[in-house]
């Protein structure tokens, strides 16, 4: 039976590893060999990019400064940097799938880092993609703010400035890498001329380890942006719920600071959901805040208060201290910022407290 065996699966390997062999191939010649001569890239039916076609379509975009979001370096691994490829992209990509939903693919969305140019293609990019500039800049300060998150404050250089709203986000690159880390922007809008984020380090984390202990005053960075589909609605005249613990706070930072440089009346509540003391921050800023401000009320929470913490506001998941504390009214509309199990529980309570589901936005990360 064992030499049956051998002898069955042998060629079985051996298939196999010329299979493999001539995938090797294939792509080697692909990538130096392969000759697609001159390309016409089209966006949106009226910029056109001529380039020498073989690589992605990511990298063409970047070397002409449209600063498609990714966080991978083009690896096919984040499903940022998608776009409509309407002609031109070729069969979609088992690399792809996995990032792109039924309705996406049936939209012609695609994965710009997975999109080779081998012909003329024509794309659609939404317009506040292709005003995201590429901004350089200076730490300006570095700040603790708790354990495990630090405040970057970037000061631009020169005369540049940054228009962006309220919630949206930057990426930072990696110096002497082609790796980007999206964070969103903890400043107020009304301040162009710096970005403050709010960076959390995450074990074995390229970019977060990098930030927090390589990082120093003076230092040079880039940053490009601004991004992301999540920020105020500044028409609106709904009361206000923001959500939104650890770093999730640097948004709902921004769209507070923001509603109170331009005076809104509406009501505002902000929770803040921790493990124990010693992951709150700002909430004496914000308790400043609470007193100045009628309209506006601070809720922090800790899961798993310590002993030592000595603990009296509210103890639990931030989303209990929601249930709790959150009236029926469906003038509101809220705004949260974290992991996806906490802003789906919330989106259930929001909307059972009468919020309809169109008014609330999130950031899910």
């Amino acid at each position: 039976m064992e030499l049956n065996y051998m002898i069955f699966i042998t060629p079985v390997l051996v298939m196999v590893s010329i299979a493999a062999a001539l995938a090797g191939l294939l792509a080697f010649a692909d990538k130096y060999i392969a000759s697609y001569g001159e390309c016409k890239i089209v966006i949106n039916k009226g910029k056109e990019l001529i380039v020498e076609g073989g690589n992605a379509l990511l990298s063409y975009l970047v070397d002409n400064k449209i600063f498609i979001p990714s966080a991978c370096g083009g690896k096919g691994t984040c499903g940022y940097c998608k776009l409509k490829v309407l002609e031109g992209g070729g069969p979609l990509l088992p690399t792809e799938t996995p990032y792109l939903t039924k309705q996406e693919v049936l939209h012609s969305v695609r994965l710009a880092c997975q999109v080779k140019i081998k012909r003329d293609v024509e794309l659609a990019i939404p317009e506040d993609l292709l005003a995201a500039e590429q901004f350089k800049s200076v730490i300006e300060k570095i700040e603790d703010l708790t354990h495990d998150i630090k405040r970057f404050v970037f000061k631009l250089s020169g005369s540049s400035k940054i228009n962006f709203k309220a919630g949206q986000y930057v990426q930072f690159c990696i110096p002497d890498t082609t790796e980007f880390r999206a964070y969103s922007i903890a400043s107020d809008p009304g301040t162009k001329d710096r970005v403050e984020l709010m960076v959390r380090l995450v074990p074995g984390g390229l970019c977060s380890t990098y930030m927090h202990e390589a990082l120093e005053v003076g230092d040079e960075a880039c940053l490009t942006g601004p991004y992301g589909e999540f920020f105020l609605q500044e028409n609106s005249k709904k009361d206000i719920i923001c959500v939104g613990g650890g770093c999730g706070m640097a948004p709902i930072k921004s769209i507070i600071n923001h509603l109170f440089a331009t005076n809104a009346a509406q009501n505002i509540t902000y929770f803040f959901g921790a493990r124990q003391k010693k992951d709150l921050f700002y909430t004496e800023e914000l308790e400043r805040f609470e007193k100045k401000h009628k309209n506006f009320e601070f809720v922090p929470a800790l899961s798993e208060p310590a002993k030592e913490d000595e603990w009296t506001g509210e103890v639990g998941f931030i989303t209990q201290v929601m249930q709790k504390h959150l009236k029926y009214n469906k003038n509101q509309e809220a705004y949260l910022c974290g992991p996806p199990p906490m802003i789906d529980a919330a989106i259930g309570i929001l909307t059972s407290k009468g919020i309809n589901i169109n008014d609330i936005y999130y950031d899910k990360f």
